[in-house]
Order: C-alpha cells, then sequence, then structure tokens
C-alpha cells in the first residue's frame, strides 16, 4: 500500500509545481489533462486499487481524492491568476490615448444645385438683386397669360405643363414671381426668382422637376447695354475672368428683343475643335433674356412710356453641370451617397 500511495503523492506533488509554473492558459489546460484526464498520471495510478486488498482500498481513495481536490484547486487559483494577467497584457496592448483628436466625422454637405442657387444669389446680390419667392402651383393666368402667353399662342406646344386642376398647374417656369413682384410692389425693381418648376420631360438633360433661377430688373431708362452688362459680370465671377458673353437674337413671348446668351467655353476657351464640353464650337448656351415685353408692364399696372427693364432666366442644374463637370443632369435627383459626397 505505501508504494501507491507514495505513487498518489509524487505524482500529485509534481503536478503541483508543473502547475505553478505554467506560462499561459494553453499550458495549464495541458497540465490539467496530462494529470486529471481519463489517461492522466493520476487516473493510471489509480488503476492499480485493483492490486490491493478490498479493505484497504478506501484509505487510497481518500487519498487520491484529497489529492485530486488539491490539483483541481491549485489549477483553478492558477488559472484566475493567468487570465488576470492575459487582461492586464492585453490592456496594455490596446490602451487608448484620450489626448488623440477623434475621428472625423462626415456631417454631410449643401447639395450642388443649393450651392449654385446661393453662388448666383451672392454674385448678383453685389449688383443689388434681391431674392424673391413664389408658389409652385400656380394659376394658368399668372404662369403663361401674364407673361405674354395666351391660350392660343404656340409658345405653349413648348413645353408640356402639369395641370393640377381647372385654370391651375404646376408653374413651368419662374416667371410668375416676377409679374406677382410687380403687381405688389411699385418701381424700381431688382430681383432674382430662384425655385422649382415642371415639365413633362425626362433624359440626360431634363426632369419633370427641375430648378431656375430668373430675374428682373425695372427703372427709368434701363437698356440692353444694362442686361449686357449685368450678364458679362456675372459670366466672369462665375466662370472666371476671361470668361466672355455673345447675345444671339432669340424669341421668347415676354421679351422683346430677346436674346440666347453663350459663355466661351471654360475647358477650351475655343481652342480645341474636339472639346466634349462645347462640342469644339467654343461657346455654351447657358440662359435667354431680353427687354420685359411692354404687355408685362401693362399687366402688371405699370406705364410702358415710364419704365423700361430687362428679364433673364437659367436653369440651375445647368450651371451646376458646367460648374462642377457634372455629365448627367438625373445624377443630382437620385440621392447617391457617392455622388453627394463629392460636394
Amino acid at each position: 500500500m505505501s508504494e501507491i500511495q507514495n505513487q498518489i503523492r509524487e505524482k500529485g506533488q509534481a503536478a503541483l509545481e508543473q502547475i505553478e509554473t505554467a506560462k499561459n492558459l494553453p499550458d495549464l489546460d495541458q497540465i490539467r489533462v496530462s494529470v486529471l484526464g481519463k489517461k492522466g498520471s493520476l487516473s493510471e495510478a489509480l488503476k492499480t486499487l485493483g492490486q490491493v486488498p478490498a479493505e484497504e482500498r478506501p484509505k487510497l481513495g481518500a487519498l487520491a481524492n484529497e489529492w485530486k481536490s488539491k490539483i483541481e484547486a491549485a489549477l483553478e487559483i492558477k488559472k484566475t491568476a493567468l487570465e488576470a494577467n492575459q487582461i492586464e497584457a492585453d490592456l496594455i496592448k490596446t490602451k487608448i490615448d484620450v489626448t488623440i483628436p477623434s475621428r472625423k466625422v462626415h456631417v454631410g454637405s449643401l447639395h450642388p444645385i443649393t450651392t449654385t442657387v446661393r453662388k448666383i444669389s451672392e454674385t448678383l446680390g453685389r449688383i443689388g438683386f434681391d431674392v424673391t419667392v413664389g408658389p409652385e402651383i400656380e394659376t394658368d393666368f399668372l404662369n403663361f397669360e401674364a407673361v405674354n402667353i395666351p391660350k392660343d399662342h404656340p409658345a405653349r406646344d413648348m413645353q408640356d405643363t402639369f395641370f393640377v386642376g381647372p385654370g391651375v398647374v404646376l408653374r413651368s417656369q419662374t416667371s410668375p414671381v416676377q409679374m406677382r413682384a410687380m403687381r405688389a410692389e411699385k418701381w424700381p425693381i431688382r430681383i432674382l426668382c430662384p425655385g422649382a418648376v415642371y415639365r413633362c420631360d425626362s433624359d440626360a438633360t431634363h426632369s419633370p422637376m427641375f430648378h431656375q433661377i430668373e430675374g428682373l430688373w425695372v427703372d427709368k431708362k434701363v437698356s440692353m447695354s444694362d442686361l449686357k452688362g449685368v450678364l458679362g459680370f456675372f459670366a466672369k465671377e462665375l466662370f472666371g475672368t476671361d470668361t466672355k458673353i455673345r447675345l444671339r437674337p432669340s424669341y421668347f413671348p415676354f421679351v422683346e428683343p430677346g436674346a440666347e446668351v453663350d459663355v466661351s467655353c471654360m475647358l477650351c476657351a475655343g481652342k480645341n475643335h474636339k472639346c466634349q464640353v462645347c462640342k469644339g464650337t467654343g461657346w455654351l448656351e447657358i440662359l435667354g433674356a431680353g427687354m420685359v415685353h411692354p404687355r408685362l408692364f401693362e399687366l402688371a399696372g405699370y406705364k410702358s412710356d415710364e419704365v423700361s427693364g430687362f428679364a433673364f432666366g437659367m436653369g440651375i442644374e445647368r450651371i451646376a453641370m458646367l460648374l462642377h463637370g457634372i455629365p448627367d443632369l438625373r445624377l443630382m435627383f437620385h440621392g447617391d451617397q457617392r455622388f453627394l459626397k463629392q460636394f
């Protein structure tokens, strides 16, 4: 019996020493298996109990359980210590320096249409133009007839209108705002009218809903040269000091005379016949303009022999596309974050 007792004590003591010198949790678990596992050293020693008399087995069993309890307790203590060491090591390794600046958070940005409206308004605001807005649901009279487009006028065929009800439309241009302003105020008037407008059209350069900004200047002795001076200033401020403008005769019902206004190509300056922006012409159409038709003054309650004025209008998306090199107007309405984050 003493020989088996000695084996149990020796193996138990050796296990305690191994536990004490274990460096990490995997090593500790390996010791546990090598001592207490089915084929462990202590288990192998207990298998010899069958060779001793039955009356002596309880004492040996009690001794074996005593050492098993000691080993399990030592394993638990060592495991707790190793886990604490591991946590401390991880904390040191992943220590956070609270003095380091935090990551930059993306807080969003203004839409290119918004920035373009603001840029145009700020530019022309420096020469006296004030921003005025009006309703997007408009009467047929103010949207068409009040700007010299009667019911049988061929200009109505140039745009497909959204009718909300009898005599009520989604405005197809911001011109009604100008008429509302003239009816509400006495001249002189110098205003900008930005806002959404609606037409039945949709492709890479057109949208059913888009944005316009129109300008109106009414006063004594306002002339075509004033219009050219304002538009020249606007073009240089928006596209660069080397930008030139040209006026081509054109027809608009609410102005007489009327003109299409082009700016010199900001990409090639007319020197590249293969330019994809101006198609080799050296010019880009940006807006329509002209002297206010006398009929509009009559409808507004002004005396056309006392005042004169000019008006101009442009698509905001068109300007934004030129400023930022945007190839497709529809990108501005899709809400794609990849597109919007560029601005």
